[in-house]
């Protein structure tokens, strides 16, 4: 189902929307068929009001008196979320959180897949890691023309990173997950998400620390 907003998505509630996906799929292999706004929003630790005004932002309206038909929902937050045809994502550095993020990924029912992963470990290259076939960073423009990847997560270190903004711009990749601590900058038109762990754990230590005082 596609869904065509004449503005761009808030970003917290593209968030909060894909969050919202998650969950209405474990109802519906949970066998829950409807759902009200205030029961998705207990399950958030957020209010209904906000439920309804995400979903009002996206053009959803349903028969509140069953709720929310779970199916019907999670379909069409899928055509905001994605793109018509299926984007194929590849990991650059296959190390313990490339290989974890693999796994995760590819076991959640996304829409999106990770196809290939790239390193310049000769015991990775050439292999099939949890499914998903390693090569060498040396193919990386060439297979991302080949197997038409347009989002890549990066997990390489820190120090060489910063290596693979050239690679990934001459690549025509159009959206960037990075999970390195410094941020990558790259020019307008490529979507990029910095992911720094070392700051986020940091920011619930900081209120930890203010809670316990």
């Amino acid at each position: 189902m596609a869904n065509n907003l004449s503005s761009p998505i808030p970003e917290k509630t593209i968030e909060r929307l894909s969050e919202y996906r998650r969950t209405l799929l474990k109802c519906h292999a949970g066998g829950i068929t409807h759902i009200f706004s205030h029961v998705l929003a207990g399950m958030h630790g957020i209010t209904a009001v906000q439920v309804r005004r995400d979903l009002m932002l996206i053009g959803f309206s349903s028969d509140t008196k069953k709720g929310y038909d779970v199916k019907v929902l999670i379909d069409f937050i899928d055509g905001i979320l994605y793109s018509e045809q299926p984007m194929s994502v590849a990991v650059i550095g296959m190390g313990h959180l490339g290989q974890a993020v693999t796994r995760y990924f590819n076991d959640k029912g996304l829409k999106l897949r990770i196809t290939a992963a790239f390193d310049i470990d000769e015991e990775k290259v050439g292999r099939r890691i949890d499914g998903v076939p390693c090569y060498h960073i040396n193919e990386f423009e060439k297979q991302v023309e080949e197997l038409d990847i347009s989002i890549v997560i990066v997990s390489l270190p820190t120090s060489v990173a910063s290596s693979l903004v050239l690679p990934i711009i001459n690549a025509g990749i159009k959206g960037v997950l990075n999970f390195t601590s410094a941020p990558l900058n790259f020019p307008q038109g490529i979507v990029v998400e910095n992911y720094d762990i070392t700051t986020l754990l940091e920011k619930v230590a900081y209120f930890v620390k203010v809670a316990d005082n």
